[in-house]
C-alpha cells in the first residue's frame, strides 16, 4: 500500500502478528476490560447484583473497542508507509484474503492526528462502491491500535505494471490516466480531496490484463465546501501544487498531480526534480515544465496540449477532472496512439521508483558491526529507560528518561527515535531495536562507520562493490531476486561503470528522501 504522504508521522504502525508477548493480554470476562461484569464473592444472593457493563471505549472512533485478531490472521507485511504498516489477513470463517493497514495509536499525540484517521475511515464510506476506489471493510481499534481492513490489491503498483510490461504506448499512458482522473472526477464530486495523489497510492485489483486501478491511501484526504480555501501543507514533493507550498488552495491541486503522473507516463521522469526537497519546491514554484527533451518531440501534440493544461500554473486556469475526461487525447475511443514510446522512458521509469534496498541493508551492517565498547553506553542508557525492567521501552519511558541522562534532544526528535526503532509497530522497543535506530540517528553519519558499511559489501577491497559481490551480501538479508539487485546498481552507480564506489555509496547513504514532506498544519489551518 502507499504511504502516507505527510500528515502524521507517512509515509502513517502495529503488529502483533508474529503473536507472543507482542499481543494484548486475552480479554477475559470481568477483568476489566468491559466484556462482563466482576464476579461478586461471598455475598448473600439479595446483594449479588452484577456490576454494570463499562466498555472500554476506543480514543478514535468512540465506540467499544474490537480485537481485529478475533476475525483475521495476521500474516507477512505488504507495505509500509511513515505513520502505517500494512500487512496481509486472512478472515477466519471465509478465509478470504484482505490487506489490513494498521496504525499504532501511540502515534496518535495530537487531536488533528485522532481526526485524521477517523476522516480518513469517514471518506472511505463516503466514496464506497467505485469501481477505481479500494474498499473499507470494517474498522477496528483496540489499545494499541487501529486496523483498517480493506479490499487486497494483488496486480501490483503503477510502475510495476507498465515495467513488467514492456510494451508501452500512449494510448496506455492515456488509458491509465483516464482511471487516475476518474477518481479524481468521484472525489471532487462528492465533496472530497485527495491532497496525496502519486504513483504509489495506485495499485491494480489483480493480475489480469483488465484489472481495475484503484486508489488506496485517503489518509491526507479531507472534505471540502466549494469556494473554500485550505492552507496546510500536505502531499509527497514531486507531485505538489505551486499553490498549495504558497498555502492557498483547493480542489484544482489535485489536478496538478494526476497532471505529473502524466508527465511521468509519458516520459518516465518528474516534471520538477532536484537533489533535494528544496530544490523540487523551487522548481514546483518556477514552473518551468521541459517538453523539448527527449522523448517529448516524438509525443503527439494532443498529449503535451493536456498536460500542459493540468500543470498550469494559475489553478483557475487548470481544466476540471470532467473536461480531462472529455479531452481528445485521453478517450476511450480517443486520438491516443499505440505505436510504442521510445524504451528509455521504461529505463527511466525504473530507476525513478526502485526501491533503495541496499541503503536499509547498510543501516543494519552498520548497526550490528559497532564494538562493545561503542555499545555500552547505549546498553547502559536503554537499561536505565527500562523503569520496569520489562526489556522493552515505551514512548513514555523513553521520552522521560533521555532528558535525564542530560542528552540534548528535542521530543520530536524522541519520535522519530521511536518510530526508526519501533520495526514492528507494537508501541515498546527492544534492546536491539533501541541500538540500531540511536545508531542510526546519531552514528551513520560519521565518516568511519560509512566506510565500515561500505568494507562489509566490498569484500575483495578493490573499492568497488560488484554485483556479485552485492549479491553475495544481500542474500543473507534474504534479498535473492538478480533483477532487483541490478536495479539497486544501476540507481546508485551515478558514473555507470556497472559498480558502486565508494563516494556514490556516501551519497545514496546521506541522500534525503524527498517524498514526505513535514506536516505544517498546527502551524496554520484551513480558513
Amino acid at each position: 500500500m502507499g504511504n502516507h504522504g505527510s500528515r502524521i508521522g507517512t509515509d502513517r504502525a502495529a503488529d502483533y502478528g508474529r503473536g507472543g508477548s507482542d499481543r494484548p493480554p486475552s480479554p477475559q470476562p470481568g477483568d476489566g476490560y468491559g466484556y462482563g461484569p466482576k464476579p461478586v464473592r461471598h455475598r448473600p444472593a439479595a446483594l449479588a447484583v452484577p456490576r454494570p457493563i463499562i466498555p472500554n471505549v476506543g480514543r478514535v472512533f468512540k465506540r467499544p473497542m474490537d480485537d481485529v485478531r478475533a476475525f483475521y490472521t495476521f500474516g507477512s507485511e505488504i507495505g509500509r508507509g511513515q505513520f502505517g504498516v500494512t500487512y496481509l489477513v486472512t478472515h477466519k470463517e471465509t478465509g478470504k484474503l484482505f490487506a489490513c493497514k494498521s496504525i499504532a495509536t501511540w502515534r496518535l499525540l495530537h487531536r488533528d492526528d485522532i481526526e485524521d484517521v477517523r476522516r480518513e475511515v469517514q471518506i472511505m464510506h463516503h466514496l464506497t462502491g467505485h469501481r477505481n476506489i479500494v474498499e473499507l471493510e470494517e474498522a477496528y481499534e483496540d489499545r494499541n491500535s487501529v486496523n483498517l481492513v480493506m479490499e487486497l490489491c494483488e496486480g501490483g503498483e503503477l510502475f510495476d505494471r507498465i515495467i513488467a510490461k514492456g510494451h508501452y504506448s500512449e494510448r496506455a499512458a492515456a488509458a491509465l490516466c483516464r482511471e487516475i482522473v476518474t477518481v479524481v472526477h468521484v472525489c471532487h464530486s462528492m465533496g472530497v480531496m485527495h491532497r496525496d495523489l502519486k504513483p504509489e497510492n495506485f495499485l491494480f485489483l489483480n493480475t489480469r490484463e483488465d484489472s481495475p486501478l484503484k486508489a488506496t491511501d485517503f489518509g491526507l484526504s479531507i472534505f471540502f465546501k466549494p469556494g473554500e480555501v485550505f492552507k496546510d501543507i500536505v502531499g509527497s514533493a514531486y507531485y505538489i501544487a505551486p499553490e498549495v507550498l504558497r498555502r492557498n488552495y483547493g480542489p484544482e491541486a489535485d489536478i496538478w498531480s494526476a497532471g505529473v503522473i502524466l508527465y511521468i507516463l509519458l516520459s518516465g521522469v518528474p516534471p520538477f526534480w532536484a537533489e533535494d526537497e528544496k530544490g523540487i519546491f523551487d522548481a514546483v514554484l518556477h514552473g518551468h515544465v521541459d517538453f523539448e527533451s527527449d522523448p517529448w518531440p516524438s509525443i503527439s501534440s494532443g498529449a503535451k496540449e493536456l498536460v500542459k493544461n493540468m500543470l498550469r500554473q494559475d489553478p483557475k486556469e487548470r481544466l476540471t477532472a470532467a473536461q480531462i475526461l472529455n479531452h481528445p487525447w485521453i478517450r476511450e475511443d480517443g486520438e491516443a496512439s499505440d505505436k510504442p514510446l521510445d524504451v528509455t522512458v521504461l529505463t527511466r521509469m525504473k530507476q525513478f521508483m526502485a526501491t533503495n534496498k541496499l541503503k536499509k541493508v547498510a543501516l543494519k551492517v552498520i548497526a550490528e558491526n559497532l564494538s562493545e565498547e561503542e555499545i555500552m553506553g547505549l546498553k547502559e542508557m536503554f537499561k536505565s529507560m527500562d523503569t520496569d525492567n520489562s526489556g522493552t521501552v515505551t514512548f513514555e519511558e523513553l521520552n522521560a528518561g533521555i532528558p535525564k541522562l542530560g542528552t540534548k534532544i528535542s521530543e520530536s526528535e524522541v519520535r522519530q527515535l521511536m518510530e526508526a526503532a519501533d520495526v514492528d509497530g507494537n508501541g515498546t522497543i527492544d534492546y536491539i531495536e533501541f541500538i540500531t535506530a540511536t545508531m542510526h540517528m546519531n552514528r551513520m553519519e560519521k565518516e568511519d562507520r560509512l566506510f565500515k558499511a561500505f568494507e562489509y559489501f566490498d569484500q575483495d577491497k578493490s573499492g568497488y562493490i560488484t554485483l556479485k559481490e552485492l549479491e553475495q551480501a544481500l542474500e543473507k538479508y534474504n534479498v535473492v531476486d538478480k533483477k532487483a539487485i541490478k536495479e539497486i546498481i544501476t540507481e546508485v552507480d551515478t558514473d555507470h561503470d556497472g559498480r558502486i564506489n565508494y563516494e556514490e555509496f556516501v551519497v545514496m547513504m546521506r541522500q534525503d528522501n524527498s517524498e514526505i514532506i513535514a506536516n505544517s498544519k498546527r502551524e496554520s489551518c484551513c480558513s
